[in-house]
């Protein structure tokens, strides 16, 4: 089934799935996007998984995915747990779903929001990072970090002046994809073509996703996945499972088993089946 549900000025669109028809009360997962993932991703990483093992799943798009970005113009929110408690809330009004087994995982970039919104939502029985990942902003080039300057002015010249003319076609488009989620003119600018010309502002966006800072905050059971050669957050999977003082598991996904790279693309069963057998046995 699908439904809105409330979120500030925009509702979150939700696709709700269940095992059968019998309304018995089952565990319950919440699956969340990355930076620049569709719902439609969500099928091949995590809802066929649930739905065998008796399980529901919710799939949504929250600020900065989806609907919410190219149709209601809604970025990212360094907040997640505020994304996470309504959805949570319309969860347990179903009487379908046992409220003290409600999971959340995180694929790509999600898996900072995901532990960001573990911090502060005690509700969650367990959340897996898929990859952990503490500070997105690392996940960009040095080169591009290293222009951002305290001052607006003074880092947009350098991107117009410096920057932009000389970036490959190739980086070019790297940059409109991966900054359009975390500013509004840049997402509409890359709907024309074009470059924004505004660094400043999504790029300080990406740094407020930062939880260094709220990872001790965490209370709930968490797995936190690693990947061979993994290509964006090298290193910090390691970082935010060190960092957690909760129940915990670290799991690094490997060449040997076809699951290198980031999130494993080449081998979304196996990732499937590490994350839900954890599930399986954490709830």
């Amino acid at each position: 089934m699908t439904d809105r549900v409330p979120y500030g000025n925009t509702p979150l669109p939700v696709w709700f799935f269940r095992p059968d028809g019998s309304g018995d009360r089952r565990p319950t997962v919440i699956l969340t996007n990355g930076s620049d993932g569709q719902n439609v991703d969500m099928w091949t990483y995590g809802v066929p998984a649930a739905l065998n093992r008796g399980w529901n799943a919710l799939v949504h798009d929250g600020p900065g995915q989806g609907q919410l970005l190219f149709v209601d113009q809604v970025t990212f929110t360094p907040t997640w747990e505020k994304v996470v408690a309504p959805l949570i809330d319309w969860l347990s009004r179903r009487q379908d779903v046992d409220t003290r087994k409600i999971a959340l995982t995180g694929l790509s970039m999600a898996g900072d929001l995901v532990p960001r919104a573990a911090a502060f939502e005690p509700r969650l029985a367990a959340a897996v990072a898929m990859p952990g990942c503490v500070e997105p902003w690392r996940g960009f080039p040095p080169e591009i970090r290293q222009i951002l300057r305290p001052g607006k002015a003074e880092t947009n010249e350098i991107w117009n002046k410096e920057v932009v003319p000389n970036l490959p076609e190739a980086d070019a488009a790297t940059m409109k994809k991966r900054f359009e989620p975390f500013s509004v003119p840049a997402m509409l600018a890359a709907r024309q073509g074009k470059i924004f010309t505004d660094f400043y502002t999504p790029a300080r966006a990406v740094q407020a996703l930062t939880i260094t800072d709220v990872v001790s905050r965490i209370r709930t059971p968490m797995l936190v996945l690693d990947y061979e050669g993994e290509q964006f957050y090298p290193g910090q999977p390691r970082e935010l499972y060190d960092k957690l003082t909760s129940p915990k598991d670290y799991v690094k996904l490997t060449a040997a088993e076809g699951a290198q790279l980031h999130c494993s693309p080449m081998a979304p069963q196996l990732h499937c089946e590490v994350v839900f057998d954890w599930l399986q046995e954490t709830l």
